[in-house]
This record gives structure tokens, C-alpha cells and sequence, in this order.
């Protein structure tokens, strides 16, 4: 069936020449959803650029955070959203990918109705443990520790269904063939006090979100997510060296605008966006938030974007891992 609203944004946006686009966008402020709480990574990730991009198009760039559902209320926002480039979305791994493979009621698909501008930023996740519940040091003996429980005796935090961080632990579950019980939160706040307290122990999550706990000695890192070791932390071992071969999951940010944002936005956003990405000081506040700037084009994004949900699709038919709302 014919999406009307679909058609009538794309025959709205190719009616008008690219040149005119290009000569009056933007006229109004831009808002750019977050769809996540305040303080989160993706959140100052957003920050980052919004502040530089006011200054870059002379119009404000107020964040919209729209958090809940693992992403999906804000995403929704964004894609209810006129067309006329007032409208810029934030995603990142859970929301535009992850929960591809989680809910099966979406109103949009996350493939093919929004039009992906830039892959903005990349970067590990984390394990981490609490110590006073773990009193380890490598993943092999918190693995040993977890095996002489019965299953489902320990918890593991997220920021929420459908995060990086929970098909992280997912995907540790079932290479590990553990069993640790999911506790869910609304934002990283909830999911770090969990950990610290030794409600939920054991968290993997993105760097920035962890760090400040870990520093404390309130949390211990184990390990990172990536293949290889991330530069930042040479001495923290990978999964993928700890015993699960090929473990890697990468947290990511996209800029991505709402069905029919018209071509010539998205031309005018990408010299800014690879402009702002190369300035030292936003490099150095990424690199302190454990990423890494990737400022791409569309295409990367969009392959990335399909990458994660064949991956995540993937995973959750073999866990069984699924939420109807």
C-alpha cells in the first residue's frame, strides 16, 4: 500500500528546485530530537554540534530531548515531522537500529523512511562491574563467578530496552550461554546508580556514561567492545581477546531527517557537519566521551544502518527477544 503522507512530502520536495532550497534553508530554527534523557552521551554528542551548527547556519538549534522506549517516542516525533528541514534527528545504534529487531509495531521503517545525512560519531561500549559484588579482575573469572550461581541469579542494568547497552549484554549472554536477568531503566542515570549500588552488579554501556564511576573506583572496567583495543584505554582488553572471538558491538550517533527532506539540505548540512567535526575542541569533548568523530555522508550511514539491523534481527530470533507494545 501507498504511504500518502510519503508520497505527497517527496512530490512537496522534488516540486521545488534544489538552488531554492539551498538559497533559503534555513529560514526558521532547526530542531534537532534527541531521543534520550538529558546527560546522556547522545545528548551532549547533540549539544556539540547543535552549538556549532547555530553558528554555522544563523538560526538556532534548540536539542529536543524526547526520551522513552528506547528511543522509539523521539524517533516518531521525528518522523511525524514536516519535511521542510525545522526537523533534524539524532539517532544512534538503539534507536535507528535496534529496535528494527525489537518492536513489531513500528509506524516507519527504519531502513527506508528516513533520509540519512552523516554518521557523526562511533565508540565502544563497555563491561563493567561492581566490585564489591565481582571482586574480579578479567571477564574469565567474572564468567566463573556468574557460572557458580544459578541462573538468573544476577541482574544486569541498561538505559533502557532496545539501548546498545542491552543487546550488548544480549549478545554476551548468548556467546557466554549465561543467564542474567535485565533491569531496564529511563536513562543512564538509573542504570549507573543501579550498578554502583549492587542492585544490577554488571552493565555493558557506553564509555561516557561509566567512566566518572570507574575513576571512583565505584565501578571496574573489564573490558571494551570494540575489536580492537580503543586507543584511550590500551590496557583494558577487548571481548573479542577475552574469550568471545568476534564480540563487538559499536555505539553510534546519525543525523538523519524526517520522509522527503529535500537533497539539498542534506548538501547543505555535510560541509558544515565534516567542518565541525575536524574543529579541536569538539574532537577532544568526543574523545572524552570515549568516541570518535566519523562525519561520512549518506551512504555510510544508511550501510550502517543496515548492517546493525540484520545483525540485531539476527540476535533477537535466537534469543527470543522481542517487545509488543
Amino acid at each position: 500500500m501507498i504511504d500518502r503522507r510519503r508520497l505527497i512530502a517527496g512530490m512537496a520536495a522534488a516540486s521545488v528546485p534544489l538552488t531554492a532550497h539551498a538559497q533559503s534553508w534555513p529560514a526558521r530554527p532547526v530542531r534537532l530530537v534527541v531521543p534520550d534523557a538529558p546527560g546522556s552521551g547522545n545528548d551532549t554528542t547533540a549539544r556539540v554540534f547543535a552549538n556549532h551548527l547555530e553558528q554555522a547556519l544563523g538560526q538556532p538549534v534548540p536539542v529536543d530531548n524526547r526520551a522513552g522506549a528506547g528511543g522509539r517516542i523521539g524517533v516518531e516525533n521525528a518522523f511525524r515531522s514536516p519535511p521542510d528541514g525545522t526537523t533534524l534527528l539524532l539517532g544512534n545504534a538503539g534507536s535507528n537500529g535496534i529496535n528494527a529487531a525489537l518492536y513489531r509495531d513500528l509506524p516507519y521503517d527504519l531502513e527506508r523512511d528516513f533520509v540519512p545525512i552523516s554518521l557523526l560519531v562511533t565508540g565502544p561500549n563497555v563491561l563493567a562491574v561492581n566490585p564489591r559484588v565481582f571482586p574480579v579482575a578479567t571477564v574469565g573469572e567474572l564468567l566463573a563467578m556468574i557460572r557458580a550461581q544459578p541462573r538468573g541469579h544476577f541482574n544486569y542494568a541498561t538505559a533502557g530496552a532496545g539501548s546498545s547497552a542491552h543487546f550488548s549484554a544480549e549478545l554476551f549472554k548468548a556467546m557466554t550461554g549465561t543467564d542474567l536477568v535485565h533491569v531496564p531503566f529511563r536513562g543512564a542515570a538509573g542504570m549507573a546508580q543501579a550498578a554502583v549500588s549492587g542492585d544490577a552488579p554488571f552493565l555493558i554501556a557506553n564509555m561516557v556514561n561509566v567512566m566518572p564511576f570507574i575513576r571512583r573506583g565505584e565501578l571496574r572496567l573489564l573490558a571494551v567492545t570494540s575489536l580492537e583495543r580503543w586507543p584511550d584505554t590500551p590496557e583494558v582488553p577487548t571481548l573479542h581477546e577475552s574469550g568471545l572471538p568476534g564480540f563487538e558491538t559499536i555505539a553510534w550517533n546519525g543525523l538523519f531527517g524526517p520522509p522527503g527532506l529535500p537533497p539539498a539540505v542534506v548538501q547543505r548540512l555535510l560541509p558544515e557537519l565534516r567542518r565541525i567535526g575536524a574543529l579541536p575542541d569538539v574532537v577532544d569533548r568526543i574523545r572524552l566521551l570515549g568516541g570518535r568523530i566519523v562525519t561520512s555522508g549518506p551512504e555510510v550511514l544508511a550501510a550502517r544502518v543496515r548492517a546493525d539491523i540484520a545483525k540485531w534481527r539476527d540476535l533477537a530470533a535466537r534469543a527470543g527477544i522481542r517487545i509488543d507494545s
